[in-house]
């Protein structure tokens, strides 16, 4: 999966995932959220993704 994320689904059977460090703020100026959900698995891993390439390209 994503080191550094922590993975759940919820009662009524959303899956969330939140990062255990928060981004820095330029990468949530550009618009990274910490906390992301999707409904199943795959769908989370790509919101996860989404973040994760959001401040890779801002890291620069």
């Amino acid at each position: 999966m994503f080191a550094g994320w922590r993975i759940m689904r919820s009662d009524a059977g959303r899956m969330w995932a939140t990062r255990e460090r928060p981004f820095p703020s330029a990468v949530e100026e550009a618009g990274a959220h910490r906390t992301v959900d999707a409904d199943d698995l795959v769908e989370l891993c790509q919101a996860i993704a989404v973040q994760e390439g959001i401040a890779e390209g801002t890291a620069r």
